[in-house]
């Protein structure tokens, strides 16, 4: 058979069919006709309006089974967002039959997370009520992933209806899709936490700096090659934070050297008896001579290194040490004569050479500063710190001068300006390109003494077994009969040494205390200060 002749036999078929369908169409029409008693045209318009109703009744109860459909695939639905898009302006189904998410999708279009052609499956959204807030753990579509959220989390907040701070964002380990956001039901911090216990502080994998917004303790890895700027406006709680950093150094990271320079002259005090040099002054000459001591330590510390690497051993390892200003700004300010500008260069020429030069050796500086100003801190010592720590500012460009001129531009950046300066402790802690939220730790006097005392007796212990070099016997010596300045004769004798010729005796004292200490020569005498000592002492380790 031609297709022509089939073609023409199709057409015959579906006129007989219309012609079929139009007799019983006015045989049931007449049949409601003469039932009511109707004329034609509103008999017409009656079935009309029921058939309109059915298709319409018939809409209402497909899209009633997949909102009932959706809903028992997620435990919890998300809440209306304000300003997103509406719920059925989005397809309920996506090829296979596998229905949508709407609110979830609803809001990351919004936000521009997701393209208005991109949706949130239902099947892979969980929504859970947690003690603090809510919970939404969800997969994007594929060829999108956290960062794509991350980077519009100030966005999600505005379509969430809360601000940037109530939004905290988890990466998943399983896959670059997946996505953990809580929303905070009221503002962070607004419940205080109780501090760690010394259980928690051992058990935790680095430095605790404080609490996360639900409570968990956060920090950084380590502070091994890495330091740290705090910056904050005046009683915003910076002193409080590093006390609590300062203790939970002393519980958790071990053995290291503490120097301390107090720029507040009594903010730090507390932790006097664990310093391997603490100093309370606002003058900028103290500072230098902190830094110059730590500097020479660090070279020490690279020679032995360079003589390790040319004799083909293994490389050494070193005490830890942490240096510690309070109040930093101070020492980097000049009094605009021609010596305080020369002494303001000179102080942040060798700062910056310590704080980016002597990580390598084991050295690591905290400062801390009231003064988040554009000259606070000079540029080219702020620009080595790795981590950074603001707490409330006034200002977004405050908050840059502490956090970085590109901090703006990194990945979910917070607004310091936006903390609430009731609060106190709190900031914004950006450590190895990520921001997060923290309070710092608030311990109680007695526990931080008991801290503090217990280290020192352990150290005591550890003098009383080992035994005591010729350098460390001198300044013992020194300051057990409180005295500034020693001669030669006379520490020679105490050591020991038996000699009558001063060059001999002067020469086997100097090989006897190492070799590297300064001399000091006097109009009656020649011999040792007891700071050069004690300078030697800890450049020597």
């Amino acid at each position: 058979m031609s297709s022509k002749k089939a073609a023409q036999e199709d057409g015959y078929g579906q006129a007989a069919g219309a012609i079929g369908g139009l007799a019983i169409t006015f045989g049931v029409l007449a049949a409601i006709k003469d039932k009511l008693g109707l004329s034609w045209p509103a008999t017409a318009a009656l079935v009309a309006g029921l058939l309109i109703l059915l298709g319409y009744g018939a809409w209402k109860a497909r899209a009633l089974i997949a909102r009932l459909r959706a809903g028992a695939s997620a435990p919890a639905t998300a809440p209306a967002a304000a300003g997103t898009q509406p719920a059925e302006d989005i397809e309920d189904a996506i090829g296979g039959g596998v229905m949508v998410h709407p609110e979830m999708t609803a809001a990351l279009v919004t936000a521009g997370a997701i393209g208005k052609d991109e949706v949130i499956r239902a099947d892979e959204v969980t929504i859970q009520r947690v003690d603090t807030g809510t919970l939404y753990e969800f997969l994007v579509p594929p060829g999108r992933t956290y960062e794509d959220v991350e980077k519009r989390l100030g966005t999600l907040a505005g379509v969430f209806g809360v601000t940037r701070l109530h939004l905290t964002m988890v990466r998943s380990r399983d896959t670059e899709r997946r996505v953990k956001i809580l929303k905070l039901n009221d503002p962070p911090f607004t419940r205080p936490f109780d501090p760690p216990t010394r259980k928690a502080i051992e058990a935790f994998k680095g430095v605790p700096i404080g609490h996360g917004v639900t409570g968990e303790l956060v920090g950084i890895e380590t502070f091994d090659r890495a330091s740290m700027l705090v910056a904050g406006m005046t009683q915003m709680g910076k002193t409080t934070l590093v006390n609590g950093l300062i203790t939970v150094l002393l519980i958790a990271y071990g053995e290291f050297d503490l120097y301390l320079l107090d720029g507040k002259f009594c903010g730090l005090t507390r932790f006097e008896k664990r310093a391997v040099r603490y100093e309370s002054s606002d003058d900028p000459a103290v500072f230098e001579s902190l830094v110059d001591e730590l500097n020479s330590r660090s070279d020490a510390r690279y020679q032995k290194i360079t003589e390790a690497v040319r004799n083909r051993r293994p490389a050494p390892k070193f005490k830890p040490v942490i240096f510690i200003v309070d109040e930093a700004a101070d020492f980097f300010a000049s009094d605009e004569s021609k010596e305080g500008r020369e002494q303001a260069r000179r102080i942040a020429e060798k700062t910056r050479s310590l704080v980016s030069k002597s990580l390598e050796s084991g050295i690591s500086t905290v400062l801390m500063t009231q003064r988040p100003s554009t000259n606070a801190i000079p540029v080219m010592v702020r620009d080595q710190f790795l981590y950074r720590l603001s707490l409330y500012v006034a200002s977004m460009g405050t908050a840059k001068v502490a956090l970085g001129d590109t901090y703006f531009d990194t990945v979910a950046p917070i607004n310091p300006a936006l903390l609430d300066p009731d609060i106190k402790g709190q900031g914004v802690l950006f450590a190895n390109g990520r921001s997060t939220l923290v309070r710092g730790f608030w311990f109680k006097d007695d526990f931080i003494w008991s801290v503090v005392d217990e280290g020192s007796v352990k150290e005591e212990k550890e003098t009383e077994v080992a035994p005591l070099s010729p350098l460390e016997k001198a300044i013992h010596l020194m300051e057990s009969e409180g005295v500034d300045f020693m001669s030669n004769a006379d520490l020679a004798g105490a050591l020991g040494i038996r000699e009558d010729n001063p060059v001999k005796r002067s020469s086997i004292l100097s090989e006897s205390l190492g070799g590297n200490v300064q001399k000091h020569h006097t109009p009656k005498a020649r011999g040792y200060l007891l700071t050069d000592l004690q300078a030697a002492a800890r450049t020597a380790e």
